[in-house]
């Protein structure tokens, strides 16, 4: 029978706190200004760029100077060390970069609030001192309004998206916009935005782009004089190149040759645009332009950024107001979910990944961060940030998954902040210190392999290859005009590359496995090991269950015999020295999280519960490999209270308990006395 604990969070605190290892990093800015250097992020100082961390959505990028301290302490105890500063624009979020309170109309969006600077000002000097790093965001969730000069304003939708590529008026809107930030003054650093190696990255345009497919084609905003500005530029265009295609006549979203040709055009001479702006204004970082990947048209468009970036979501969910279903969908029983994550890397180009998640009330969510992470040291990519921390600052009144407002909707949309928000979720929080660990340390080896993908037709998204390819080898996109040194072997992008064991991948390192048939996979590094998925699927096969899952769960150095069917068990040196001689460890074991009382009709939530948040207890015997004979394991509670020692024994170099049993708690220290 399950068994569940209270996992409550505190906004303040983490239960364990490894800022230790990375002391040296601190404050953030330390080494220079980051530059794209190939593949990879480098500071001036030569030192590598790998980011571990969240995003502040909204209001949260606003908070009192009180929170502002506390919040970037527990994300460096966390492991954090980037920070997305994203909807700074975002009006349906207070506080927000134009008001702190929801009070005055807005006759623009061209005014900048000085309060809401002032703490944001602090807020990066807080997290600056915490060694922590920012990528931020320009143009995200702007309402242009008709005093900013914007023609139909009223009819447009957020940020104007399609709209705001071509548009004059909303391309030097956006263009002062960036001006404002980057050259604002900080008072608490004494540096201005552009002068501060604190950011270490920008998306000059979030989520918008020309080539939209159908699944976000039917929610676009039609304004006819927009369109038919579009319309004049395509005629004007279709004439200077003497083709002869019906500009008004035409699907706006066809993808026939002659619109793809002009969307790649008026893309290029966009996205230029405001590189250069960026660089003239004094932007000294790598910059993005475009996040938002549909088609392989945008993908292509990406070697116009510094680096490039990927959105991905993996769970399939519908949530309106008064129904809320997501799928319960466990990423170790199939092939990758990450396939199009590793679709836009380009090679000899950094690729770093702003928004990600498996969303909360999905209850196999746990497996997200360790296995995330660890494709992500695979694939050498430069790091990532889930979405999101949170989209506002009171979370010290927050002791539930899931807060919703009264409506059960922010910004007329249901799923915003308390789906999303990850700040207090067990089963998101408690992973991040392994996954931190091994991201920045580069925990897992990068690929021996690297495979190029030849791009296809502009039109689609193909991700063949990239599936079949991104837990195995690193996988780059290569363009007809890349530079292919170092790659060793080439493919189509619609390849599917067949394993010589269908139901095993297995990384060309060994240090990465998933089995499918068994749901369940590893990570089995010399300072980081973890299993997750399916642990104990065949418990109820007493005669069998040891020596199945005895062969499955037997990594180098350390053995899992899982008694509960579902879980992640990972373990951590907290030093520089391997898990065999390390002398301080962390252990942690969660699965399943809820709120108590949570209850569900399959996978429709009919009651969101309430307080406290609890987690199920994972039971297990364990051995590690271990010189370290006086290792003492303890249990640590949510408050970082040692409930209890475990009974361990010592023998023949292998250090073995339970857990579970007595002293239950989602984390354990291993030390030596």
């Amino acid at each position: 029978m399950a068994k569940y604990i209270p996992t409550p969070a505190y906004y303040d605190s983490m239960p364990v706190d490894i800022s230790f290892v990375f002391a040296d990093e601190r404050p953030a800015g330390k080494h220079g200004f980051l530059k794209a250097d190939g593949d990879n992020f480098r500071f001036e100082d030569g030192t590598l760029g790998k980011f571990w961390g969240v995003m502040f959505n909204g209001g949260a990028n606003f908070p009192t100077h009180d929170y502002a301290r506390k919040v970037a302490r527990r994300l460096a105890m966390s492991g954090c060390n980037i920070v997305r500063l994203h909807q700074l624009d975002a009006e349906w979020c207070v506080p927000n970069i134009y008001q702190m309170y929801a009070g005055p109309r807005l006759e623009n969006s061209r005014d900048l609030c000085d309060e809401s600077f002032e703490r944001l000002d602090y807020l990066i000097y807080c997290l600056k001192q915490e060694g922590i790093y920012l990528t931020i965001d320009m143009v995200t969730y702007r309402k242009y309004k008709t005093g900013d000069g914007v023609k139909f304003a009223n009819q447009l939708g957020d940020a104007a998206r399609f709209y705001s590529m071509y548009d004059r008026t909303m391309i030097d809107l956006q263009k002062e916009y960036m001006d404002k930030i980057w050259n604002h003054y900080n008072p608490y650093t004494g540096l201005r935005y552009k002068d501060d190696p604190v950011f270490v990255m920008c998306t000059l345009v979030n989520e918008n782009n020309l080539f939209y497919d159908s699944s976000v084609r039917k929610n676009f905003i039609r304004v006819p004089y927009y369109d038919n500005m579009f319309r004049d530029l395509f005629n004007e265009w279709l004439k200077e190149n003497n083709i002869d295609y019906d500009a008004y006549g035409c699907d706006l979203f066809t993808m026939d040759k002659p619109m793809e040709d002009f969307k790649m055009y008026q893309s290029e001479k966009f996205y230029h645009e405001m590189m250069d702006y960026a660089r003239e204004i004094g932007v000294k970082i790598p910059c993005v332009v475009t996040n938002w990947l549909h088609t392989n048209a945008e993908v292509k468009l990406g070697r116009i950024s510094d680096f490039t970036d990927m959105h991905k979501y993996m769970s399939d969910w519908h949530w309106q107001e008064n129904e809320k279903i997501c799928q319960h969908k466990c990423i170790t029983d199939g092939e990758s979910v990450l396939g199009n994550m590793a679709r836009p890397k380009i090679h000899g180009k950094p690729l770093f990944f702003s928004e990600w998640d498996i969303c909360w009330p999905n209850a196999y969510r746990a497996l997200g961060a360790p296995h995330v992470a660890a494709v992500a040291c695979l694939q050498n990519w430069s790091g990532m940030t889930i979405y999101t921390y949170s989209s506002g600052n009171y979370t010290d009144r927050i002791d539930v998954l899931g807060k919703e407002s009264s409506s059960n909707s922010v910004g007329s949309v249901a799923y915003r902040d308390g789906y999303f928000s990850i700040w207090n979720d067990p089963a998101k929080m408690n992973l991040f210190y392994h996954s931190a660990l091994m991201l920045r340390r580069g925990d897992v080896k990068p690929a021996n392999k690297v495979v190029g993908a030849k791009m296809s037709q502009l039109s689609t998204l193909s991700c063949q290859a990239f599936t079949s390819l991104v837990e195995r080898h690193q996988i780059h996109t290569v363009l007809d005009d890349t530079d292919t040194t170092g790659i060793d072997e080439f493919v189509m992008d619609t390849d599917v590359v067949p394993r010589e064991n269908p139901q095993r991948i297995e990384s060309d390192t060994g240090e990465m496995w998933r089995d499918l048939k068994r749901s369940i996979g590893a990570v089995d590094t010399e300072r980081t090991k973890i299993v997750y998925g399916m642990l104990g699927r065949f418990q109820g096969e007493d005669t069998r269950r040891r020596e199945i899952l005895g062969l499955e769960l037997k990594l180098n150095g350390m053995t899992v015999d899982c008694f509960t069917d579902f879980g992640v068990v990972a373990l951590s040196s907290l030093t520089n020295d391997g898990i065999e001689s390390s002398q301080h460890m962390l252990l942690t074991t969660i699965g399943r999280a809820r709120n108590t009382g949570a209850q569900f009709d399959g996978e429709k939530m009919i009651d969101v519960g309430h307080a406290p948040i609890v987690s199920e207890v994972i039971q297990a015997d364990i051995a590690i490999k271990t010189n370290q004979p006086d290792l003492r394991v303890w249990g640590v509670n949510s408050e970082g209270f040692y409930v209890g020692k475990l009974a361990t024994t010592y023998e023949d170099g292998w250090l073995k308990f339970h857990v579970g049993d007595k002293f239950p708690a989602s984390h354990y220290l291993i030390m030596a006395e």
